[in-house]
């Protein structure tokens, strides 16, 4: 299942031969691709923070606050690059950066309940220790 949580950052990846073989503006292709990465690197971090408070309030602000900053920073970058190079390299950047939210959002719906099940395991039914609860 990591490969499935990781899918997004594959497909940026694989968008590389892609901007090249279709004459894409590489620029909005690494734009939108360390973007997207630093984004990742940020919920990372503040989702490690968040799971290690006990406070909800801390909880909330930190998530709240980390989904907005994010996609600021990744609608920031690609306004930038439409400006600073072209309205070809920003275009390019805006629909990878829809592809790889759509795999990541998609594939996080489709594990969600995953999650939900190692976090919370059924009665009498083995944990990751093999040791019933």
């Amino acid at each position: 299942m990591t490969f499935l949580r990781q899918l997004d950052l594959f497909l940026a990846a694989l968008a590389l031969p892609l901007f090249l073989a279709a004459g894409l503006p590489i620029l909005g292709w690494a734009v939108a691709a360390a973007a997207w990465l630093v984004q990742r690197g940020i919920q990372a971090l503040v989702t490690r923070r968040a799971t290690a408070s006990r406070d909800p309030r801390q909880v909330v602000g930190l998530m709240a606050g980390s989904m907005i900053a994010r996609g600021w920073l990744v609608a920031g970058s690609v306004f930038a690059v439409g400006v600073a190079d072209s309205n070809r390299a920003g275009l390019s950047a805006a629909v990878m950066v829809i592809a790889l939210f759509t795999v990541y959002f998609t594939m996080g719906m489709i594990l969600r309940p995953f999650d939900s099940a190692a976090q919370h395991p059924a009665p009498g039914r083995p944990t990751g220790s093999g040791v019933p609860r």
